[in-house]
């Protein structure tokens, strides 16, 4: 359904024939779609042609919340932003919705409200793909207040409301993602009472927020990274979320050096507004390209730390 189609009611939105997915199936779907018609699903990354990109798409058909696991500089954190592009283009909510409504299927009190007093002429809203994606790095200072959310006592002050009131409740990252991708960076680095807040959505799919009974449904994607090094180093991935992270999947280093050599060229900043046009020879950029893979393997560098395409990319930088 396009934004283009005019539908501004949730009565137009009925009438128009919408049905409500789950954005994993949304994602499943979109990514059939993909693949039927031959369209390139992860543009720009090389060298995961019969390793990582498989086992991702198992994954979405499959429904499954990922951990992308591998050392840095792997191009993790690129791969999870393009996850954005299996999403519908434009997706329906409540207008003023916090978390994102479904129309159909609203959960929050706001919606709720605004449904009984309007009916089929509640207003709708219509959100690009790119709003629907969220994320975090996990840092030791991570609350769960930040992550789940919390009450406000300030919105309580000053609407003059209860703390029993649920309209005082403040969402955290992972509700204002409802029907969208929430990804945690470097998941091992998340303190482990924190990691336990994320059990419920990650089995039952809702939240509960403090001091309120009431549990609120959640429709939500979760994806994570991890460097195995921060497993021993800084922290680890409690057993009990591990248990309920459906698919681990095992990114590398490029395994050639013309990859090597396509992902350095792609990424580096090669192009100067300078007037001055730059031929690199092709045995230069072998030679950067061959640093690293024989750095991978020295024995003079920490192999648990790696050695990141990072390094390739600013050497062309400085040969430039």
């Amino acid at each position: 359904m396009d934004i283009v189609d005019g539908i501004k009611t949730l009565g137009e939105l009925k009438r128009s024939g919408w049905q409500s997915v789950s954005v994993k199936e949304e994602m499943r779907r979109n990514l059939i779609r993909k693949m039927r018609e031959g369209d390139e699903i992860f543009p720009g990354i090389y060298g995961y042609e019969k390793t990582v990109i498989p086992q991702l798409q198992n994954a979405i058909l499959s429904h499954h919340d990922v951990l992308l696991l591998g050392l840095r500089g792997q191009a993790k954190s690129k791969i999870l932003r393009l996850l954005v592009t299996l999403l519908d283009e434009y997706m329906p909510i409540i207008a003023g919705s916090e978390i994102n409504d479904d129309p159909i299927n609203p959960v929050s009190l706001h919606s709720r409200n605004l449904i009984d007093e309007k009916g089929d002429d509640t207003p709708i809203e219509w959100i690009h793909r790119s709003n629907r994606y969220g994320e975090k790095l996990a840092t030791p200072d991570t609350t769960v207040a930040d992550l789940i959310g919390d009450i406000d006592p300030i919105k309580a002050a000053t609407r003059r409301l209860t703390l029993a009131d649920e309209e005082i409740i403040h969402f955290g990252l992972i509700p204002r993602t409802n029907r969208g991708i929430f990804v945690i960076n470097e998941l091992p680095d998340l303190q482990p009472r924190i990691q336990v807040a994320l059990l419920n959505i990650m089995q039952e799919r809702d939240i509960q927020i403090r001091g309120f009974n009431i549990r609120i449904p959640l429709d939500v994607s979760i994806f994570f990274s991890a460097n195995p090094e921060d497993y021993t180093n800084r922290g680890n991935i409690i057993t009990p979320l591990k248990d309920r992270i459906d698919s681990q999947i095992i990114t590398h280093y490029p395994r050639s050096i013309d990859i090597g050599m396509r992902i350095t060229e792609q990424e580096a900043w090669t192009n100067r507004d300078n007037n001055i046009e730059i031929e690199i020879p092709h045995f230069i950029r072998q030679v950067v390209e061959e640093t690293a893979v024989f750095a991978r393997d020295s024995e003079y560098v920490d192999q648990k730390s790696g050695v990141s395409a990072r390094m390739t990319i600013t050497e062309i930088e400085n040969i430039i």
